[in-house]
């Protein structure tokens, strides 16, 4: 499914791109450009002003998506663009390094160690009623493991909706709350604190423990009994809202704090969130994916568990992509409901919900529904939520509130009116309410009758219905640009800095921060962030001819991916899976694939740009500076007076009949002066390891 996605996040005509070194432009194709008597594929960028900058399709690496549907397009040669690149880095640097800060202080910390009692646990364990998958195992081996160092936990879970977080958090509370610690439950509505009540107080019936609710829907009554029984320390487990925030709450010895979606809490509770976390072990669950690169990045200053396998009885949603059609609809509606289930009906906006309530009440009698929309009073929305998860309505029609984390395993058709003005996280965050239990769940993705979508809405309805893989919808929004996850990894609200960049290029920039204060070099090359492409002209054609590829779309996502891939092993991979695709590999393609070797080769010797021709090669390095000069003397001197260096480039002589013979010969040149940097890297670190002994 990864290249699949890959393929199709491929950029449509017209979307805005961030250039690394330009910034901001408009997408406007592919179009074939002669050079140097070689046909090259370039794609074509709009500026301000109408100004175009053609990027060659092995650089494609260069440009990240903006994320955004509008935003202002640069000045090609504008400074504008690098001070605002720059002020970024300064201000992504900060954070990166408080982030590294933050984790380092928890080393120091001391907390409670937690070791779960053997006989108990197996009990506990072999109460659950379905088999746990692997991710699952490892997410409570990795939990168990926390809470036994003595240090603070800080573990976040990540899971797709209804894979098993729950049950991870349960074994977590079981363990901390036999040992003798309180355990409080935080969850951002007063649906899901009620619905991790039912399931704790389920779970935990039969053990020495005590399981107390605390939100707007337990009488003042009982909260005040349960509010004085955690201050004595008689309760064991509290799950609530964020009640449980509120200042005259107190615990008389709490030792694991569990956070629902944390993502959803406002900023004062979270600051709150943060006093009460500084020596507790702290677990947080989310179903909002994080990009995976990003989780690489954060491994160690967060620490990070994934449930990405679906349990093991689950079926996939089947999903349905057409125009509306009441008898459809009213068929949908009708099937669920006489097999005893309940049907959500989700609409985008606020004004749509009348025409369809007139729809339910004429078209479908039979069945009765409630309505609920943000803009309600809480309190009311909540007893409507309340009444649907109880069983008492059979359909729930509602604006998107449904995407958040509801579980109702008898809910199990869902019907999304205008699907094409969602977008595709969301629809995937929404589909993924139903479906949640053994029952075979139903998805209709309805669009407005006899009116043409755009080319961006089909696309998303049509990645969205041929992935009814269980658990694609990680890899999924893991590549939609969708800034929530990512925005709030970091507690900063930090939206406002992508929008300037764009949220690939803000990515990428904070994992090279993270790394770089990490390895101890933050201090060093501040200028040079690694975002750069070799550029390299050998007079050869590069493209994938459009007869052998004609769908523009797919050309380039071939393209996205190729300038990902470095080593040999993944390009004889990518061809064989070309030729299985599209038949033989014409002579252009394996032009491209060894134009993107030697590209690799120059991004490893630090050469920005390598001209070859007839009668040699001339190669200039990135910023004019070579990482080995010792290994540069080296290099012209085994070139036996072929080589010499004029206005800070390297001139090679050599005599290339044939465009095989340049390929190869560029090629050679490259690896010899990668070699010679590879070389240096070995000498400078046990030269570093003495100097910081």
């Amino acid at each position: 499914a990864e290249n699949f996605l890959t393929e199709a996040q491929a950029l449509s005509q017209g979307d805005l791109v961030v250039h690394v070194d330009h910034g901001i432009g408009r997408y406007l194709g592919l179009e074939v450009v002669t050079a140097a008597g070689a046909a090259h594929e370039c794609l074509v960028l709009e500026y301000a002003e109408g100004s175009r900058l053609y990027l060659p399709v092995e650089n494609i690496e260069l440009l990240s998506r903006y994320g955004h549907e509008e935003g202002l397009l640069d000045r090609l040669g504008g400074g504008a663009w690098q001070a605002k690149k720059a002020k970024l880095k300064q201000r992504i640097r900060e954070m990166a390094d408080r982030l590294i800060r933050v984790a380092a202080e928890r080393e120091l910390r001391r907390a409670p160690v937690i070791a779960a009692e053997p006989h108990a646990w197996e009990a506990f364990a072999a109460r659950f009623p379905y088999q746990e998958t692997e991710d699952q195992l490892r997410a409570i081996e990795d939990v168990l493991s926390d809470l036994e160092a003595g240090r603070p936990m800080d573990r976040l879970i990540c899971g797709d909706v209804g894979f098993g977080k729950t049950e991870v958090a349960m074994r977590a509370a079981f363990a901390a709350a036999m040992a003798g610690q309180q355990v409080a439950v935080i969850a951002p509505t007063t649906l899901l604190a009620r619905q991790h009540y039912k399931e704790f107080a389920e779970r935990f019936r039969g053990f020495p423990l005590s399981v107390h609710a605390l939100s707007r829907f337990v009488s003042q009554r009982d909260a005040t009994r349960t509010r004085e029984a955690m201050a004595k320390g008689t309760a064991d487990i509290v799950v609530g809202t964020h009640a449980l925030l509120a200042k005259n709450v107190r615990f008389q010895n709490l030792g694991l704090l569990i956070i629902d979606e944390e993502q959803r809490f406002g900023v004062a509770h979270k600051e709150r969130l943060k006093q009460m976390r500084s020596d507790v072990h702290v677990l947080t669950l989310t179903a909002t994916p994080i990009p995976r690169t990003l989780q690489l990045s954060l491994s160690g200053v967060r620490d990070l568990s994934i449930i990405g396998t679906p349990p093991v009885d689950r079926l996939s949603i089947r999903t349905y992509v057409s125009e509306f059609d009441t008898v459809t609809v009213r068929e949908a509606l009708l099937r669920e409901h006489y097999r005893g289930g309940q049907s959500f009906f989700v609409v985008p906006r606020i004004k749509d919900l009348p025409e369809t309530e007139d729809f339910l009440a004429n078209q479908v009698p039979e069945v009765s529904y409630v309505v609920a929309h943000g803009q309600m009073a809480a309190g009311e929305l909540d007893q409507r939520m309340n009444a649907f998860y109880d069983g008492k309505y059979d359909v729930l029609l509602a604006t998107t509130i449904v995407e958040s984390g509801l579980d109702i395993p008898t809910a199990n058709t869902m019907i999304i009116h205008r699907a094409d003005m969602f977008g595709l996280a969301q629809l995937y965050q929404i589909r993924g309410r139903v479906g949640r239990s053994k029952a075979r769940a139903y998805a209709y993705l309805t669009t407005k009758p006899r009116v043409p979508l755009t080319p961006g809405a089909e696309k998303r309805l049509r990645v969205l219905s041929s992935l009814d893989t269980l658990g694609a919808g990680f890899t999924l929004a893991s590549q939609d640009l969708d800034i929530r996850g990512a925005g709030n990894l970091l507690g900063e609200e930090q939206s406002g800095q992508m929008r300037d960049v764009g949220f690939e290029l803000y990515q990428s920039m904070l994992e090279e921060a993270i790394a770089r204060i990490r390895s101890g070099e933050a201090t060093g090359l501040p200028d040079d962030d690694g975002q750069w492409a070799p550029q390299i002209n050998l007079g050869v054609p590069v493209l994938i001819p459009e007869d052998y590829v004609p769908d523009l779309d797919v050309r380039l996502g071939l393209y996205r991916r190729l300038s990902g891939m470095e080593s040999k092993v993944d390009l004889e991979g990518f061809a064989a899976e070309m030729i299985d695709r599209f038949g033989p590999l014409p002579r252009e393609v394996n032009l491209l694939m060894l134009v993107m070797r030697i590209k690799a080769m120059c991004k490893r010797a630090g050469i920005a740009k390598l001209d070859g021709g007839p009668k040699g090669a001339t190669i200039q390095f990135h910023n004019d500076k070579f990482a080995s000069p010792q290994g540069l003397v080296e290099f012209i001197q085994d070139q036996k007076g072929l080589a010499k260096v004029r206005d800070n480039k390297i001139v090679v002589r050599r005599d290339w009949k044939g465009e095989a013979d340049r390929v190869r010969g560029a090629f050679a040149i490259a690896r010899d002066l990668a070699e010679k940097v590879v070389g240096e890297k070995k000498k400078a670190k046990p030269d570093r390891q003495a100097a910081r002994g």
